[in-house]
């Protein structure tokens, strides 16, 4: 059992809804706009689909990047809200502005001026016009990663107060743009896959601006500093990295993990592959709330941490946890009753529906029973600054059990796609016993970083 504390406690139950409900909302917003994407760059043809998915691989890791020094920005500046050292806390929030954005155009550079080498390095040879659309896109969007690191930056340090309302205004503000922008640039004036590109563009600059503004204000905790946020502080940004490099490893080894086990299902047929992708969708759907209680996590937690109240971070998690799993229940109960509707929206053949069927419902239930332990629960233990326990369960279990029972299940049992599934679900299964053993333990609770 988790100590009782005699200290008032840190969050409310309304807090907490107010903290929770905006993440879900902003998650899904981002899941719809990608889709809204997708079908109306199809409107152009097949070269420019896939060129903005190759692209979009590429864009895939830049994320993981960000998302890893959002996430240790998050994490640092959470505990030190918890700590009350509000100097700290503020430095830094500034010093991951700075990291963020310097990484960012880095990273600009290097597309502006090698997009062909990088191309050609990543696909081999590939049509001429699927290359052509695919260096537009990719030279146009390259801009825009520093305004993405600006508005990654400032939601996660937001959300790290506790304010979530305001990247997701930030958030419905930049989704709008972005598809009266595909609109306008693809249906008005014909643009294309530039169009899309610049779409983006405009988008993330606006978004990256709003926060920024915001941002300056002094009476939130977290603002801008000139003084910070133009000197480099290395220990700081070295506390950032120590949680954001092993989540980022993390990431994007994953990432290649499934790149693996969707090259495998490629072997089991154009119906499998169709069926595979349309499970994917809806899969997207099924774990948001879970995913976005995830992040809610990590400024509940950071800040108790932060607080020396490790009953409290216990008490919130399990609390959290109990939430994510009551959604998750409603919603895939959903879907498992609704299958066979959600995979005739995307009109397969009969045989790929079928298949379809079968994920969906399987998915589903594991969603009920497994997902938040495997996923929500361990963002509290990166949260506490417990960064590489996580990190080495999540790659042993990926290439383990989701990519080496993938090939054992799917292809030499022949149990095809849905065993790709059944490997992933008992992926799920690993991480959730070994998460839930260190959660229950104490060792999680001596990683705290502002306490190092």
């Amino acid at each position: 059992m988790y100590e009782i504390t005699a200290k008032k406690e840190m969050f409310t139950g309304s807090q907490l809804v107010k903290l929770i409900i905006p993440l879900i909302i902003e998650q899904m917003l981002g899941v719809l706009v990608g889709m809204a994407d997708t079908v109306m760059v199809s409107s152009v043809g097949e070269a420019a689909v896939s060129g903005v998915s190759l692209v979009d691989t590429i864009n895939v890791l830049y994320f993981t990047v960000f998302s890893a020094l959002t996430t240790g920005g998050a994490v640092v500046a959470s505990q030190y809200i918890g700590a009350g050292d509000k100097e700290a806390s503020c430095k830094a929030a500034n010093q991951l502005l700075t990291a963020s954005v310097t990484v960012a155009m880095a990273l600009m550079l290097i597309s502006l001026f090698g997009h062909k080498l990088i191309l050609r390095t990543v696909f081999g040879k590939i049509d001429s016009d699927v290359m052509a659309n695919a260096q537009t896109y990719f030279l146009i969007l390259s801009l825009s990663l520093p305004f993405m690191a600006m508005y990654n930056s400032g939601a996660s340090l937001f959300r790290s107060m506790g304010n979530s309302k305001i990247s997701m205004v930030a958030s419905l503000v930049m989704n709008v743009l972005n598809i009266g922008g595909n609109a306008l640039f693809l249906y008005g004036f014909h643009m294309g896959v530039a169009g899309v590109a610049t779409a983006s563009l405009i988008s993330r600059i606006v978004a990256a601006a709003i926060l920024l503004f915001l941002l300056r204000n002094r009476e939130y905790i977290l603002h801008l500093e000139w003084k910070y946020l133009l000197h480099f502080d290395r220990s700081m940004v070295k506390k950032i990295l120590h949680i954001g490099v092993p989540n980022s490893l993390e990431t994007g080894i994953f990432q290649i993990g499934k790149i693996l086990v969707l090259s495998l299902v490629t072997g089991f047929g154009s119906k499998a592959l169709a069926a595979n992708a349309v499970s994917n969708t809806v899969a997207t759907f099924q774990t948001l709330s879970g995913g976005a209680i995830g992040l809610g996590v990590v400024t509940v937690v950071g800040q108790c941490v932060g607080a020396g109240e490790f009953g409290q971070a216990k008490r919130y998690t399990l609390k959290l946890l109990a939430t994510a799993y009551s959604i998750m229940t409603l919603i895939n109960i959903f879907a498992i009753l609704n299958a066979p509707w959600l995979a005739h929206l995307f009109h397969l053949t009969p045989e790929a529906v079928t298949l379809a069927v079968q994920i969906i419902r399987y998915h589903g239930i594991c969603c009920i029973l497994i997902w938040p332990a495997a996923f929500t629960l361990p963002n509290a233990l990166r949260a506490a600054g417990d960064v590489k326990y996580p990190m080495v369960v999540a790659i042993f279990s990926m290439w383990v059990f989701r990519v080496g029972f993938g090939y054992l299940i799917g292809q030499a049992m022949g149990v095809g796609v849905l065993g790709v599934w059944i490997a992933m679900s008992i992926d799920w299964v690993f991480r959730a016993i070994c998460f839930g053993v260190r959660f229950a333990g104490k060792k999680w609770q001596q990683f705290s970083v502002v306490r190092s």
